[in-house]
């Protein structure tokens, strides 16, 4: 017989609580307790595991402002870190909550966006020429908020609205209500960004967007949507950026399985899972984890700056999570995830908000990215009672429709088998037991990097551009990719990268530099630098290198392009006809311009190890003059 969920209507705004319904869960949450505020995730208030006690133990609104503790930029808006400890809970079936929950309208009026749609486009095209167009990034998000006002208190307007969700979004991956002091929202999200139990980790980045007509969906605007390389390439480049941070918080990195539809009211996204095996204290995978590039951007150091530059507002918990953090029957913590997005907030003041956000790429039509943020709105706002209810049409699964299993199945043949698969150990004998170290130019691509290195057998460190030591002694250095411009020596990150590649060429010791590095080794062998016509920022080539044909991933603004009369004792594998070069190979050293850690290289693995044997075939090891071990 239902008690917290009667005893919360008589009066919703007295008390805190949260209504939650989560793909996987048991039914409809009703959770009560205390609502404290905490500084970092750290702090999340947790007792001790107990074996035989599962449970939530409690419920975290993580604001976006906590990018602050993994050293990102933000407007600091002091939205709250706020906790509610959970005293009481009760799981109700749907039906009974359905049946309790008021069948009322949430008494919300009129509004519009805070920037208008002519705004949004032109921001949209400054993004890209400005951003994408100078190397700053593959994609990034760019938010703007549909404002409107509650006549009822926030509360009462939450549980109204949330029963509305409750039954026009059945394929959300959390419908909620949270109500904790002065903060109440009511959303009904479609993305999970990690959870945690039993130690597997599991991360579920969605993007790639089919808006459905007023007509509801087709069958080929459906197969048009799936065969569509924009909205492909976007989904890559987000899977791309969650295997960095999974390779930061899962030993053995992690594995792509999809991938799926993700069908909402008005809309239908795809969607891969990532999953792992991690160690970490679950509120560690949480902060390593800030935030998903779906709705920031990547590289997300880099997104994170690009956002300040552009919204000139803080986020307040949009893009942030709710993490319900308890602990399963052996007493070990679990961690449940979602992404705040989809998702109102409810102020005392009667104001409503609702953040929006589309993902800007290099091909990104300003009038579509904008029509597309009208979308992901929508379902939030006819919950609302903005925008009128549709007129009921159910929409069969659209999973079922001919053609769609095999067109999602198509886009695995571009992926790297090494992460579609179950990760384990390829040591080369060649390799197994020398040491590497990764420079970070600001990009988590070097995560991923090192875990393919050590897979090899090798020993990997990764360290920031401004921390290595001037003279490291590892077998092989690795300078890697990163965001902006190669040629511009009065960025402090740049001018280093020159420096540690010039210091690195001058000792005799092996050198792969990728990417920016690449680019920085070019401009020092004397090759021209330019940017692209177009961006390559998640592509996938197919190019001939040193006689063999191999496909991998791009994502460079930049090239560097072959001089005519070559460079002496430098092997260099360009494109035919525009001299773009691929990679570079000489005494020493050697560079691609290309991700070899990239899902979107299959190859990247093979030559990754191919260079690294010929690199080291004639340096004897440093038989542990620094350091060794996983780390960074």
């Amino acid at each position: 017989m239902p008690r917290l969920l009667p005893h919360l209507l008589h009066d919703p705004d007295a008390q805190p609580f949260a209504v939650l319904r989560r793909a996987g869960g048991a039914g409809v949450e009703v959770l009560t307790g205390d609502v404290i505020d905490v500084e970092r995730l750290a702090d999340i208030p947790l007792p001790e595991p107990a074996t035989g006690s599962p449970g939530h133990r409690v419920l975290a609104a993580v604001p976006y402002r906590q990018v602050a503790e993994r050293g990102f930029v933000c407007h600091d808006d002091g939205a709250p870190l706020r906790c509610l400890v959970v005293s009481d809970a009760e799981v109700l079936t749907l039906e009974e909550a359905l049946d309790l929950l008021p069948d009322e309208d949430p008494g919300v009026h009129g509004g519009d966006f805070s920037v208008d749609d002519d705004d949004y486009a032109a921001l949209v095209e400054r993004v890209v020429e400005q951003e994408i167009g100078r190397g700053e990034g593959a994609n990034f998000v760019l938010r703007r908020d549909h404002v409107s006002t509650a006549s009822a208190p926030p509360a009462t307007t939450a549980l109204r609205v949330l029963r509305r969700l409750l039954i026009g979004e059945p394929g959300a991956y959390w419908a909620f209500a949270l109500h904790a002091g002065d903060l109440t929202m009511v959303g009904a999200t479609p993305e999970r960004h990690v959870s945690c139990v039993a130690g597997e980790v599991v991360m579920n980045p969605i993007s790639g967007t089919y808006r459905f007509p007023p007509s509801g969906p087709t069958a080929e605007g459906l197969l048009a949507f799936l065969a569509d390389d924009k909205e492909v390439e976007e989904l890559f480049m987000v899977v791309d950026e969650e295997l960095k941070m999974m390779s930061r918080v899962c030993s053995r990195g992690g594995q792509v399985v999809g991938p799926r539809l993700r069908q909402m009211s008005a809309l239908a996204h795809t969607e891969y899972l990532l999953r792992g095996h991690s160690d970490l204290d679950v509120r560690d995978v949480l902060r390593e984890t800030m935030f998903a590039p779906t709705v920031t951007g990547s590289p997300v150091e880099n997104a994170a700056r690009v956002i300040a530059r552009h919204e000139v507002t803080g986020r307040g918990h949009y893009a942030g999570v709710l993490a319900l953090i308890g602990q399963d029957d052996a007493g070990v913590r679990t961690l449940d995830a979602p992404i705040l997005i989809r998702t109102a907030y409810l102020e005392p003041s009667g104001t409503v908000r609702v953040p929006v956000g589309a993902t800007l790429v290099r091909h990104s039509d300003p009038v579509a990215e904008t029509a597309e943020t009208h979308a992901k709105a929508a379902g939030v706002l006819r919950a609302l009672g903005v925008l009128p209810a549709p007129e009921h049409r159910p929409v069969p699964l659209l999973t079922d429709r001919t053609g769609v299993a095999e067109a999602l199945s198509r886009r695995n043949e571009r992926l790297a088998p090494f992460w579609a698969t179950p990760q384990h150990d390829r040591p080369d004998a060649a390799l197994a037991g020398r040491s590497a170290l990764v420079v970070d130019a600001q990009d988590g691509w070097t995560q991923m990097l090192a875990h393919l290195l050590r897979r090899l057998g090798m020993t990997a460190r990764v360290r920031r551009w401004d921390a290595v030591a001037p003279y490291d002694a590892a077998d092989l250095l690795v300078a890697g990719p990163g965001p902006g411009d190669p040629r511009d020596l009065g960025d402090p990150r740049i001018a280093a990268l020159h420096a540690l590649v010039r210091r690195r060429r001058a000792s005799g010791r092996p050198l792969l530099a990728v990417c920016l590095s690449h680019q920085v080794l070019a401009a020092q062998l004397g090759l021209a630098v330019e940017p692209l016509p177009v961006p390559h920022q998640g592509t996938q080539r197919s190019i001939d290198l040193y006689g063999r044909r191999v496909r991998v991933g791009y994502y460079n603004t930049f090239a560097a392009v072959a001089a005519p009369s070559g460079l002496p004792g430098v092997l260099l594998a360009a494109e035919p006809g525009t001299g773009e070069i691929h990679a570079l190979r000489g005494e020493g050293f050697a560079s691609v311009q290309f991700h070899l850690e990239s899902l979107l290289s299959p190859d990247g693995l093979d030559v990754l190890s191919g260079l690294t044997r010929e690199l080291l075939r004639d340096v004897a090891p440093d038989h542990g003059r620094h350091r060794r071990g996983r780390d960074g």
